[in-house]
């Protein structure tokens, strides 16, 4: 195959595996925040509902929850399938397993880069929700009940990880490989990637859209410097985990301060 017909076919694979995935999510987002921006209420009047319920019964709840959960990893196994390498480690071009004469504990390292990479955005990242709320250009994120159910915190810790694993992989680890391979240089694909991370995320609002752009080119950044997938998978999870569990959590304890309503 000529290196022609292999760029076009890349560009197809990825223009497919978005499809299937994040980029659908960014058209959606798209289509949502023009939506909202041609309501008659303003934007900071309206809400943007995370992690809703799926049926009111609560068994066929918990079971459409974990089927969202495993059906939502099947653009990661994709990616997997694409990028698998016969050799150790396999998952070496999505920036996973352990690197050539690493230490047994390099898993260690990684998890504690993602630590400190999640304080460095999510404490930033508060902040400025508030200020976006504050000034109108987002909506008020209305996070899951916490007491909803006995298996509701677990099943959003689970939908915290996809979502980790997802964007990730997909939107970091995989579209790296692919652009290089294409010949785009790295700044121009932190920059692709930190957009996509934005404009699936553009349903909250602009601060929404703003806020992970910025923890894109981050990430992105720390992707190109490190070429590793586990410091930003734990990162990612560790904020998820805080927006989809503590963030709520907050919103019952202080409503006026996240402009939720008192109950």
């Amino acid at each position: 195959m000529n290196i022609s017909a292999t760029r076009t076919r890349l560009r197809w694979e990825i223009g497919v595996v978005l499809a299937l995935s994040f980029g659908a999510s960014g058209v959606y987002a798209i289509v949502t925040i023009i939506e909202r921006l041609t309501r008659e209420t303003t934007l900071s009047s309206q809400t943007a509902t995370i992690n809703q319920s799926l049926d009111e019964r609560p068994v066929f709840d918990l079971i459409y929850q974990l089927l969202g959960f495993a059906f939502g990893l099947a653009p990661v196994a994709l990616v997997v399938f694409l990028l698998w390498r016969s050799s150790r480690p396999h998952l070496g071009r999505l920036g996973i397993g352990r690197p050539v004469g690493a230490s047994p504990l390099w898993w260690l390292r990684e998890t504690g880069g993602g630590v400190i990479l999640a304080a460095a955005i999510g404490i930033p990242g508060i902040a400025f929700y508030l200020f976006a709320k504050w000034i109108g250009i987002n909506t008020t994120v209305v996070p899951a009940a916490l007491d909803a159910y006995w298996w509701t915190v677990p099943v959003l810790i689970l939908q915290a990880l996809r979502a980790a694993l997802g964007e990730e992989l997909i939107v970091v680890a995989y579209l790296f490989e692919r652009l290089k391979r294409l010949g785009v240089g790295p700044a121009a694909t932190v920059v692709t990637s930190a957009l996509l991370r934005g404009s699936y995320h553009l349903y909250q609002g602009f601060g929404g859209f703003i806020g992970n752009v910025v923890m894109g080119l981050v990430f992105g950044w720390a992707y190109h410097r490190w070429g590793r997938s586990l410091p930003l998978i734990v990162a990612h999870w560790i904020l998820d985990i805080v927006s989809f569990v503590a963030y709520p959590l907050a919103v019952a304890l202080w409503p006026a301060l996240f402009g939720a309503p008192a109950k």
